[in-house]
């Protein structure tokens, strides 16, 4: 005799049992989760510089609370980029001693720039992260402001920002663009500035690409406020954040990210270039040696290196690869600094190496 149907209140009681027993397992795993994550310790142990919940988390632990802050007390917030310079600072005291200003356009430097360009004028434009921006020394000691000083009646116009990727560089060069029209765009370019191409927070919320098609399609903007970032924080896992951790741990460590990296990178660095030459502009690259690149002995391109300089040739644009002066210069006693940012010794360094290049490649006379 075939058994006899179960009644359909017994089927939902069944199915009420089971989804409160699976809320409850989930509450649980939450909650173990945030009590993980709120450890100092065990934050340090889980936290990585390779994926977004722990730039992000980090961030929290240091600003909750604060709908203003920012990685610098010198940052705003920007809809399309996600921070920047403020603009109009006039000598603030930043890196225990040393003295930031911006112009009206939120460049550093207290040095205004006509708009439009004047005639005969030749301005370059120079793009990238902390290190192009001088993080750790004063407007005077930037090698953006040093390569002005080494070429008599040349703008150079520094647009780099702290903590910027090559999609935030190819934002802020559409911005500047129209307005400066520069007649050279030069990309400072450092390795980590291809990992933050693959995130969407790195010192705060910032917006990324993706390649569809082979087309670059931008996705988070407008990017949120502070305080928008801090009330999204409040209803965010914890276990989907502690799983993500997790598992950027095992791509990263097996490399199944690194292909994804090199890709986008490529693609972004390949159109800051077809953007620059649309606008009549001619681009450039230079490889900023920095941390443990200052470190290797060998004269041979680094593997990070390479890459870049086979997507400038394949581009067609001047690749200047700056870690052979800097080497020489070992060689001849100079000490650099390789845990932080470069000090006036490797600022000055790299200009004059800047100002050689742009010289033997014609984009100077």
């Amino acid at each position: 005799m075939p058994d006899s149907p179960t009644p359909p209140r017994s089927r939902l009681r069944r199915l009420g049992r089971l989804t409160l027993d699976v809320f409850v397992v989930a509450l649980l795993l939450e909650g173990s989760a945030r009590l993980l994550l709120t450890s100092d310790a065990l934050f340090r142990r889980l936290a990585s510089p390779y994926d977004e919940p722990s730039w992000r988390l980090g961030w929290l632990r240091r600003h909750r609370g604060d709908e203003s802050a920012y990685p610098f007390s010198f940052d705003r917030h920007h809809p399309v980029r996600g921070w920047t310079l403020a603009p109009n600072l006039s000598s603030v005291e930043v890196f225990r001693g040393k003295r930031l200003s911006s112009n009206s356009r939120g460049l550093r430097g207290a040095r205004e720039y006509a708009v439009p360009k004047p005639e005969g004028v030749l301005r370059i434009a120079l793009l990238g992260d902390s290190f192009t921006f001088g993080e750790g020394v004063s407007d005077e000691e930037t090698f953006a402001r040093q390569i002005e000083l080494l070429l008599p009646g040349v703008e150079v116009l520094n647009l780099g920002v702290h903590g910027y990727g090559h999609d935030q560089m190819l934002l802020t060069l559409r911005e500047a663009l129209p307005l400066y029209r520069p007649d050279v765009v030069l990309v400072g370019h450092v390795t980590d500035d291809s990992l933050r191409n693959v995130t969407t927070f790195r010192d705060f919320a910032k917006p990324r690409f993706r390649l569809e098609d082979g087309r670059l399609e931008l996705e988070g903007t407008p990017v949120p406020t502070p305080a928008e970032m801090l009330a999204r924080e409040r209803w965010r896992s914890r276990l989907l954040d502690l799983v993500a951790m997790l598992r950027a741990r095992v791509e990263w460590r097996w490399g199944g990210r690194m292909a994804e990296v090199d890709h986008l990178t490529d693609a972004l660095l390949s159109e800051i270039f077809r953007e620059a030459r649309a606008a009549g502009a001619r681009p450039a690259i230079a490889l900023l040696p920095a941390w443990n690149e200052l470190g290797a002995t060998q004269a041979e391109p680094l593997a990070g290196e390479a890459f870049v300089m086979e997507v400038a040739r394949r581009g067609k644009v001047p690749c200047l690869r700056l870690r052979p002066l800097f080497l020489e210069g070992s060689r001849l006693g100079a000490e650099y600094e390789r845990v932080g940012h470069w000090g006036p010794v490797e600022h000055r360094l790299a200009a004059g190496g800047i100002v050689d290049f742009l010289r033997r490649a014609r984009l100077v006379p």
